[in-house]
């Protein structure tokens, strides 16, 4: 059993608010990424749209696809219609042999509207989203066909946001669903990561990893704010940041006792000229191999 450490590159390439990243470039990222030593990185939109391109672009790096976001609409779409949405970035990511696609639904989010405050995201019922997880379990087991893997990312801002939320849709769906595991997300949604682990363990299948600043967190509730006004505000941070307020050795213990093998990825969004992303990458980097280590994970480069 082995984990491997990979990145998001949105500390340099942020696409919801481009002029925090705007003086940084994809290929940037890239160099400072393989320089720091991880092993992939997670796929960005200005990176090569296409097969052979994106394979010779991740080569010349000397890194692996660990992954990338999918936009999915399910809820609005039917199944043939939604097969045919995300079929290219299935075969693709298979072919680079990347371990899923990041799959979260974006037809009813305002995780990307500044102007909306968080506390008015899309909440469904109970029955609401078991029919829904029902109908995202024919997907995954169509990806799982096609020999590639479906990971759900809840997300503030979305419909699949809290503990709760992460329950029913958990409970009404296949188990070729799996879960993608998101600390930040988690805290920010009032859950609490380690019991979310417990819990779905199991059905974990990718883990994204960033710390949260308390303070920053408080004014978000306190004053009613978007999810990107707290992104622009540094309510995210990587692990080993002083002024985070998570405990990813007990995250990568618990990933530990559960045999978890698969990748850990560095996804925290901040202002770089707050937060300069080599600098930080590099300390997230550090800090997950030296938890790792001390929990047993093998670490594969």
């Amino acid at each position: 059993m082995a984990v491997r450490i990979g990145i998001s590159l949105i500390a340099w390439q942020n696409d919801d608010l481009p002029e925090l990243t705007k003086d940084f470039t994809t290929e940037g990222a890239m160099q400072d990424a393989a320089r720091i030593g991880y092993s992939g990185v997670e796929r960005g939109r200005r990176m090569p749209a296409d097969t052979a391109g994106l394979r010779a672009y991740l080569d010349r790096y000397g890194v692996a696809l660990c992954g990338g976001w999918c936009s999915g609409n399910l809820l609005v779409n039917d199944l043939k219609t939604e097969k045919a949405a995300i079929a290219a970035q299935v075969e693709q990511f298979a072919a680079l042999d990347a371990p899923c696609i990041v799959y979260a639904e974006c037809s009813n989010t305002i995780q990307g509207d500044r102007g909306t405050p968080v506390s008015r995201r899309p909440r469904l019922s109970r029955d609401e989203v078991t029919v829904y997880a029902k109908k995202l379990s024919e997907l995954a087991k169509w990806t799982r066909d096609q020999g590639f893997v479906l990971s759900y990312h809840h997300h503030m801002g979305a419909m699949v946001q809290d503990a709760c939320d992460i329950d029913w849709l958990m409970a009404g769906s296949d188990p070729a669903l799996t879960l993608l595991y998101d600390t930040g997300h988690l805290h920010f949604a009032g859950a609490d990561p380690l019991a979310v682990l417990d819990r779905w363990g199991d059905r974990v299948h990718h883990v994204h990893v960033k710390d949260v600043r308390q303070p920053v967190l408080d004014w978000v509730r306190a004053e009613d704010r978007s999810f990107l006004d707290g992104v622009a505000a540094g309510v995210y941070s990587v692990p080993g940041d002083p002024e985070g307020c998570l405990d990813f050795q007990a995250v990568t213990d618990r990933l530990k006792a559960m045999d978890y093998d698969g990748w850990i990825v560095v996804e925290a969004e901040q202002d770089p000229a707050k937060a300069p992303p080599f600098e930080y990458s590099r300390r997230g980097y550090d800090h997950l191999v030296e938890i790792c280590t001390r929990s047993g994970l093998n670490i594969q480069p």
